[in-house]
C-alpha cells in the first residue's frame, strides 16, 4: 500500500505573520492541520519547523514526526508526497482529493510555493534537494532543483490560507461553515445552525467536551416534556421552547467533535439515542396530559404510537445505516444508506426536526395535543416508509434486507 506524506512547512523565526501556535478555535494552527491530516487518511505526516522542540510539544499526543532543517531526515518508502505551507487551513475531504489526484512519478506539481503533489519513489532523496542528510529551510526549492517542476491551481474549495492575522477571525468563519451538512432542513440550516454555531465558536476555546454537551442537551429537552403535561399555553409554549433549545444545543455536541477533532463512535451513538429519549418523553407527556384534561384512555393509544414509531424508526435506522458504518464523518447524516430512490429522498425529508417549528406554534395556542395527534399517525407511517425505502435499495442491489 502507497503511503501518503503530508510535509508542512512552517514560517521561521519571530517575524512570522502566522506562528505554527496561533489558536484557531481552541487549537494550535500545526495541530489543527496534522489532525485534519489523520483524518483524511495521511499514513506519515513530516513537520518541518525551525523550532523543533517547541513543535514537538504541540504536536503530542498526534501521529506527526517532527524534524528541524538542521535535523537528518528519516527513511521514507515511496509514495505520494503532498507539500503544504503552514498557513493553508484544509478540511480532509480536499487533501484526500490531493492523495488521489492523478500525476506523472517524479515531477512536482506545484501552486506557488504554497501546496504541491509528487509521486516519488525516494522521497527522502527528493526532499533534501541535493543536500546532504539535512533537510533544505525552502523544501519546494529544494525539490526544485532535482525534480521538474509543473505549474498547476489546486482547488480553491476546502482550503483557506491565512496571510496574517487580520485573516483569524474569516478562517474560523471558514471552519465554522465548513460545519453544515448538505442533508439539513431549511429551519435549521437557517435558524438553528446560525445559533449554534455562535455558541460553538464561544466553546471551543473551553473544556467542554461533545459528550458532556450531548449530555446537557438532553437534559435540556427532558427538562421541557412535563411542560406538555399542562394544556395551559404558558406552559405548553415553555416545553417547546426547551424543547427548540434541545435541537439547538443538539447541534453544538457535533459541531465541537468536528472543531476539535474529537468524533468518537460512541459520541455519536449518545447524541442519536439521546435526541429520540427525548422525543419519547415529550410525546408520553403529551399522551398523559391530554388523557388526564379530558379523563380518558384514547389519548394514550395515540401517545403510544407516537413512541413506538419513533423507537422502531430509531431502532431501524441504527440497524441498517448505523451499526456498521466505519467511513469517517458523522454516524448519521441519512435514515438511508444510498438515498437514491424518491421513497429513501422522502424518508430523509420526513427525519428533519423543522417539525419542532410546529410545535412551538401550537404550544403557543395550547393545542400542543394537535401534534401529538399527527405524530401517533405519522410515527408508524414514517417507520413503514423506512421499511419500504430499504426494500426498494435491497432490490436495486440486489440483496435482502
Amino acid at each position: 500500500m502507497t503511503d501518503l506524506l503530508v510535509i508542512v512547512q512552517l514560517d521561521a523565526g519571530s517575524d512570522a505573520k502566522v506562528p505554527p501556535g496561533t489558536v484557531i478555535l481552541g487549537l494550535p494552527l500545526v495541530r489543527r492541520l496534522v489532525l485534519a491530516a489523520e483524518k483524511a487518511g495521511a499514513n506519515r505526516i513530516l513537520v518541518l519547523a525551525p523550532d523543533a522542540g517547541e513543535m514537538r510539544r504541540l504536536l503530542e499526543g498526534t501521529s506527526a514526526l517532527v524534524t528541524a532543517p538542521h535535523e537528518p531526515l528519516p527513511q521514507l518508502p515511496s509514495g505520494r508526497i503532498v507539500l503544504l505551507t503552514g498557513t493553508v487551513l484544509f478540511h480532509a475531504k480536499w487533501l484526500r482529493a490531493l492523495f488521489e489526484v492523478p500525476i506523472e512519478r517524479e515531477r512536482l506539481y506545484a501552486e506557488a510555493s504554497l501546496v504541491g503533489a509528487i509521486e516519488a519513489d525516494d522521497p527522502r532523496e527528493v526532499l533534501l534537494g541535493g543536500s546532504h542528510g539535512q533537510a533544505r529551510p525552502d523544501v519546494f526549492a529544494a525539490v526544485a532543483k532535482v525534480r521538474p517542476v509543473v505549474p498547476r491551481t489546486f482547488p480553491q474549495e476546502g482550503r483557506f490560507v491565512l496571510a496574517g492575522s487580520p485573516d483569524f477571525r474569516q478562517a474560523e468563519e471558514w471552519l465554522l461553515r465548513g460545519l453544515i451538512k448538505e442533508t439539513e432542513g431549511f429551519m435549521s440550516r437557517h435558524v438553528e445552525r446560525r445559533i449554534s454555531l455562535t455558541i460553538s465558536r464561544r466553546l471551543a476555546s473551553t473544556s467542554i467536551t461533545p459528550n458532556t454537551m450531548t449530555l446537557f442537551s438532553v437534559g435540556v429537552g427532558l427538562l421541557g416534556a412535563p411542560f406538555f403535561l399542562s394544556f395551559s399555553p404558558a406552559y405548553q409554549l415553555t416545553g417547546a421552547l426547551l424543547f427548540l433549545l434541545h435541537s439547538i444545543l443538539d447541534g453544538c455536541d457535533g459541531e465541537l467533535a468536528r472543531l476539535k477533532f474529537q468524533e468518537s463512535r460512541w459520541g455519536g451513538l449518545l447524541d442519536f439515542w439521546g435526541d429520540n429519549v427525548v422525543h419519547v418523553a415529550v410525546f408520553m407527556c403529551m399522551g398523559i396530559g391530554w388523557s388526564l384534561a379530558v379523563h380518558a384512555g384514547w389519548p394514550l393509544i395515540l401517545g403510544g404510537a407516537a413512541v413506538a414509531g419513533t423507537l422502531l424508526s430509531a431502532g431501524f435506522v441504527y440497524r441498517h445505516t448505523m451499526r456498521e458504518q466505519a467511513k469517517p464523518g458523522p454516524l448519521f447524516t441519512s435514515v438511508s444508506k444510498g438515498g437514491r430512490s424518491w421513497l429513501s429522498q422522502m424518508a430523509d425529508a420526513l427525519a428533519r426536526r423543522d417539525f419542532i417549528y410546529l410545535v412551538v406554534l401550537l404550544s403557543a395556542a395550547g393545542k400542543a395535543t394537535w401534534f401529538l395527534a399527527l405524530a401517533g399517525i405519522g410515527a408508524p407511517i414514517f417507520f413503514l416508509v423506512l421499511l419500504a425505502a430499504a426494500t426498494t435499495e435491497a432490490r436495486r442491489e440486489g440483496r435482502l434486507v
